[in-house]
């Protein structure tokens, strides 16, 4: 289980400040039995940290693509992050 054991760092841009993103996503999160953390950027795009299974990295991913109502996503973008240690729980940091 453990060598499944993925991260990746995901921006996301498009109208997803003010819409509740960031509860959405560990929400989502949780759901799926990530762990990480979510943040707003200064420049409107959101910011998340994903760690866990890879099949639910993949799912979380194309979940990003819809967002919570009233979000509209322009980019999903991700690299591998298995370099950075990710919280045990899923939390919103800024």
């Amino acid at each position: 289980m453990a060598q499944d054991r993925k991260a990746a760092l995901v921006r996301i841009t498009g109208r997803v400040q003010g819409v509740c993103f960031r509860v959405w996503t560990r929400d989502e999160a949780k759901r799926l039995g990530l762990a990480g953390w979510v943040r707003n950027e200064r420049d409107g795009s959101v910011t998340a940290l994903i760690a866990g299974p890879g099949a639910a990295i993949e799912t979380m991913l194309q979940r990003f693509w819809e967002g919570p109502p009233g979000a509209s996503v322009s980019t999903v973008s991700s690299e591998d992050a298995s370099s950075i240690e990710a919280p045990r729980d899923f939390c919103i940091i800024g």
